[in-house]
């Protein structure tokens, strides 16, 4: 079946080359713009001296018949081009040429064009970077949603592009042109999204599983996060049935089934939650960078205080918010990723080494912890939270239909990971297990300083890929279609806008700073619960569900959902008011 597309090509070329036997050579390419065929200028003159047939008493019924033959020329010239050592081509050793249909989206070409220049992006020489800018896109589509780059540089380049060329009949006499970009139909093979599902679930999220085996204890918090991970593969599954029946991104499957308000009402709890993150991993920088830089530093040195670290982030953290095009972040994400790669690595070896030298697990760890066992529930929903890629990716793949096996066959793994990193971490140190565990091994070790400082590093450039889709949610809310291209005073209240609430992250970072555990609690608890837990169940029970079981299955999870939000939620403020 693959090569039917291929047959039919070719035997629509011997068609055309049969047809134009019998057509006047004369007209050839006069209809739509198309170019006449070259020839001597005896040829040029008998071809003008002559009369088109097509203007002839009923001559257009011929324009189909010389159609064919001119997309015939044109193939043949494609084909022809193609041969060219620096001609893009279009099988999966050289993903950098775009389909032909991104190739006609507005800004198509120029994309590519970028992506091409000095092989930067290119598969064949650097693979894993060309990887990781497509991975970066699935944020600019966080959710399903169309965030992937503002107006300022993309749809008001493409109008410009368009206002120089030649105008047609799907232009506007009248007002601004809204832009809309032709999504292209997923290639991504089943393997690739399979590692694209891994770093979408695999973040800084794991760094805070010790401190949570610590709050509940080693046997709770196993069955809590194996429970979690469960739960979070049935809500994953709800959402996806639902978009197979409405299709679109997150917000556009809420309004479908419930409505405008609804759909803000998910973007509102994306914004919070994506903010939420940011605040986490700007606690866990300076707090990590503290212990860094009191490891390092001689002893009669006084180190920076956390509130200034924290205000160090900022001065870093503003200039990157004010990065349009999310692919232009890939470096520093893939830095990212490899930092937290080498953490783990390092985490891995040093516990199961310490704990076979001391035959067996500390003896101060607890199976149920009664006092703090509530963070850990709020700790695990927040390091399974996922749910903003996984429409993306799914749309991204050449076969979608297969995305829900490979969804729990991902599951299972990072259920997996997860679980043996707080287990073993907790299982090392016991009582002694702190928040920023990398602090617990050994400080005076110039590797583990070095693997602090790394892993430090690495959520640090790694938070202004988390923060976009809250910028530019918020700025969409805001400023509409308003564009800063155009209008300076516009672009300079959209960069004041991002600089706020890059402010306001380390505002609320600082006045976290002390409980970061509760933090991270209080975010899962809060903002992520409804994303994972809430809504997919109701999304299923008013738009999907028929059966009398399939409902009362939903009406069960929202329940459970709505009743852990607000009990945990409660608690951990009660927590931290105690201190």
């Amino acid at each position: 079946m693959a090569d039917t597309p291929t047959r039919d090509a070719e035997q629509e070329a011997r068609d055309a080359e049969i047809l134009a036997r019998h057509l006047d050579p004369a007209y050839h390419g006069e209809f739509d713009g198309a170019p006449a065929s070259p020839g001597s200028e005896a040829d040029a003159k008998t071809q003008s001296a002559q009369e088109s047939s097509l203007r002839l008493q009923g001559g257009d019924v011929h324009r189909d018949l010389y159609r064919i033959e001119a997309r015939s020329k044109r193939a043949r010239l494609h084909q022809r081009a193609a041969t060219f050592a620096f001609a893009p081509r279009t099988d999966e050793s050289n993903p950098v040429q775009a389909p032909v249909e991104e190739q006609r989206a507005p800004g198509g070409f120029r994309r590519q064009f970028l992506q091409r220049q000095h092989s930067r992006f290119n598969s064949v020489t650097m693979p894993v970077t060309s990887n990781f800018v497509e991975f970066l896109d699935l944020y600019g589509s966080f959710a399903g949603e169309d965030l992937a780059e503002s107006e300022d540089e993309s749809a008001l380049e493409t109008d410009e592009e368009e206002a120089g060329g030649r105008p047609d009949e799907r232009r506007p006499l009248l007002g601004h042109r809204k832009s809309s970009r032709v999504k292209p139909k997923g290639d991504a093979s089943i393997v690739k999204s399979f590692f694209t599902l891994l770093k979408a679930f695999v973040g800084t999220g794991i760094m805070f599983l010790p401190k949570a085996f610590k709050n509940g204890g080693i046997l709770f918090s196993s069955i809590v996060l194996l429970t979690v991970s469960l739960l979070s593969c049935l809500c994953f599954h709800l959402l996806l049935q639902c978009r197979k029946r409405y299709g679109g991104g997150y917000g556009d499957i809420g309004e479908a089934i419930a409505g405008k308000k609804f759909r803000k009402l998910v973007l509102v709890s994306i914004a919070i939650s994506q903010i939420g993150f940011v605040c986490a991993g700007i606690i866990f920088v300076a707090e990590n960078l503290f212990s860094f830089l009191n490891a390092v530093t001689p002893k009669d040195t006084t180190p920076l205080s956390t509130t200034a670290l924290i205000a160090l982030q900022l001065v870093t953290l503003i200039p990157l918010s004010l990065i349009r095009n999310i692919s232009k972040l890939g470096p520093a994400a893939l830095l990212a990723d490899v930092f937290i790669l080498i953490g783990l690595t390092y985490i891995y070896w040093y516990d199961i080494s310490s704990i076979a030298s001391e035959g067996g697990l500390n003896s101060t760890i607890e199976l149920f912890n009664p006092r703090d066992f509530t963070l850990t529930v709020g700790s695990a929903i927040f390091t399974f939270e996922g749910i903003g890629l996984i429409l993306p990716i799914q749309s991204s793949m050449r076969q979608p239909e297969k995305f829900d096996r490979l969804l729990y066959l991902v599951m299972a793994i990072i259920t997996v990971i997860f679980t043996s990193v707080g287990f073993l971490c907790y299982g090392t140190f016991g009582e002694r297990t702190s928040t920023e565990i990398i602090s617990n091994f050994p400080q005076s070790s110039k590797l583990v300083n070095a693997v602090q400082f790394l892993y430090a590093l690495a959520v640090l450039v790694g938070t202004p890929v988390q923060l976009f889709p809250a910028l530019r949610i918020i700025e969409g809310k805001l400023f509409g279609r308003l564009s800063g291209k155009r209008d300076s005073w516009t672009k300079w209240k959209k960069n004041a806008l991002r600089t706020l609430i890059v402010l306001l992250c380390g505002v609320i970072a600082g006045a976290g700073a002390n409980d970061l555990d509760k933090f991270v609690a209080l975010i899962g608890s809060f903002a992520c619960v409804p994303l994972v837990y809430i809504y997919p169940a109701f999304l299923h029970y008013k738009g999907v569900a028929e059966t009398r079981i399939e409902k009362g299955g939903d009406l069960l999870l929202m329940v459970v959902g709505l009743g852990a939000m607000v009990y945990t939620t409660s608690i951990t403020l009660v927590r931290w008011s105690e201190g």
